[in-house]
């Protein structure tokens, strides 16, 4: 009798992917988020010491520190997290600090502190003691497999809504990050205007500078890049070319800077300093008594109650943005059990709760599991050693951290684009003949990108659903764990603007 062959530690070929391809998906994932190094840092300390807080009277140097501690701290838990997902999870998904959390995080501990005249430093911290504790009750309930048992009770129209849902919001941040999509008082959004810049050429702009013909173009090229990178990447899909995504991103990138006239600048001259600012207030600063005592008593954050709810609401929108992201990226590749269910899911949820555990005493916000990682998903990665590609560059990162900057916002949102499109398909799996099914599913699908929330689109489609259950007499014993959910998420919308 032959000899059953070994598996390999991350089953590269009984996933039928490629090393090559594994490096190509981690690649094109690092280069999709690589955007959080530096977005992390500026959203949760106001950005820092020429940002808007120290130009409401906030200590310029005070908010330097706080960015260069988040600054450093986001990589790390950056490389931690990604790094649990590729030996522990051996997933092809990437951690990072989630936005939206971030800039919640300002505006409650950090500017709620310098508004209400307390120490900045320790708002900084409380919010890392909420964050510590949010990230311990992820642990338990993922130790304990309640979280899974969450994830998985979850209505078959919602699993299959939020694939499509998150293929919505990716594509939309792509839109936005290229400038293709941007804001009309009148009607909401609209298409780059680029007739109105033209007539914009002579024209003096609030600063009183002369709008020259090469200012326009410098605000078109981008959006140019990012049409050109979109339909490089749909070509060479069509071909059958698998390093589609990369090959896009990179193409992109020398089209941008041969259109811009211009080269890449370096400056590492902040590192050293960076590193010290983390090691003063970032490293380990969850563990400061005063800060515990700020978190539950300060007059910024309104007492013990308010601390309970935002330790509810950290853990609401971390616990469905990573349970969207994960079914919807792994629907997308076809890594789903017998029940519709993402393989390694409790796994891949308990990486996600170390992580924000990790984030809080490295001294950043919550780390979740990044929707970019679609995008390497969508280049082929299937495995940990996707992850594992992903999690070394951010080391690089670290170290050469100017190289992060080096690939614009227009050359990524092609590939944040192209996977829209590839995750979108998953909507035609659900049942739109029964309003059961349709309704909660189309909500859910249209208020991730119209939220600017994946866990908004997962809250208002639970509600929908067990309201419309509960009023045609259809609600059975199974569907009381996504009432709780919808109960958790109606608190979350009256108690907490986020």
């Amino acid at each position: 009798m032959e000899k059953e062959k070994k598996k390999s530690f991350f089953e590269i070929e009984e996933r039928g992917s490629t090393i090559r391809t594994e490096i190509f998906a981690g690649l094109t994932t690092f280069f999709a988020m690589a955007y959080i190094v530096f977005v992390n840092p500026n959203q949760v300390a106001a950005e820092g010491a020429n940002g808007w807080l120290v130009a409401l009277g906030a200590e310029p140097a005070t908010m330097g520190k706080i960015w260069n501690s988040v600054y450093i701290a986001s990589i790390l838990v950056a490389i931690i997290g990604t790094l649990l997902m590729a030996l522990y999870a051996k997933m092809p998904f990437a951690q990072a600090c989630g936005m939206g959390l971030n800039s919640f995080f300002c505006t409650t501990f950090i500017s709620g502190a310098f508004f209400g005249g307390e120490d900045i430093v320790t708002g900084y911290q409380a919010g890392l003691v909420v964050v510590f504790l949010s990230g311990v009750i992820f642990l338990v309930l993922s130790i304990t497999g309640l979280r899974k048992y969450i994830a998985t009770a979850l209505p078959d129209c919602l699993k299959k809504s939020i694939p499509a849902g998150i293929g919505l919001f990716i594509a939309l941040i792509g839109f936005k990050n290229a400038g293709i999509v941007e804001s009309n008082q009148y009607t909401f959004v609209q298409f780059f205007d680029i007739h109105g810049r033209i007539k914009q050429i002579g024209t003096e702009d609030a600063f009183g500078h002369v709008i020259t013909s090469l200012d326009v173009w410098h605000e078109i090229v981008p959006v140019l890049v990012a049409f050109i990178g979109i339909f490089i990447i749909a070509i060479l899909a069509k071909k059958g070319i698998k390093a589609n995504v990369i090959i896009g991103i990179l193409v992109s990138t020398i089209l941008y800077y041969i259109m811009m006239w211009e080269l890449p600048s370096f400056d590492a001259g902040q590192i050293k300093q960076s590193f010290k600012d983390f090691s003063d207030i970032g490293l380990f600063g969850v563990f400061n008594g005063d800060a515990w005592n700020a978190a539950f008593t300060g007059e910024f954050i309104g007492g013990v109650f308010a601390a309970i709810v935002l330790i509810i609401a950290f853990c609401l929108v971390d616990m469905f943005d990573t349970v969207g992201t994960i079914y919807g990226t792994a629907a997308s590749a076809k890594m789903l059990d017998e029940n519709g269910d993402p393989i390694n899911l409790n796994q891949s949820m308990m990486c996600d709760s170390i992580g924000t555990v990790a984030g809080s005493m490295l001294g950043t916000s919550t780390c979740t599991t990044f929707v970019e990682s679609a995008s390497g998903v969508g280049a082929g990665g299937r495995t940990g050693f996707a992850s594992l590609i992903t999690a070394l560059c951010f080391v690089v990162c670290l170290f050469l951290s100017p190289l992060a900057s080096i690939i614009p916002s227009c050359a990524t949102a092609p590939a944040l684009v192209f996977v829209g499109v590839l995750m979108a398909k998953n909507f035609a799996n659900v049942d739109m003949d029964d309003m059961r099914s349709a309704v909660p599913a189309f909500l859910a699908l249209i208020m991730m990108p119209l939220t600017y929330s994946i866990s908004n689109g997962i809250g208002i489609g639970a509600i929908a659903y067990v309201v419309i259950t509960l009023f045609s007499g259809k609600f059975t014993k199974k569907d009381w764990v996504v009432t709780i959910i919808a109960a958790l998420f109606v608190c979350k919308f009256i108690f907490v603007t986020m």
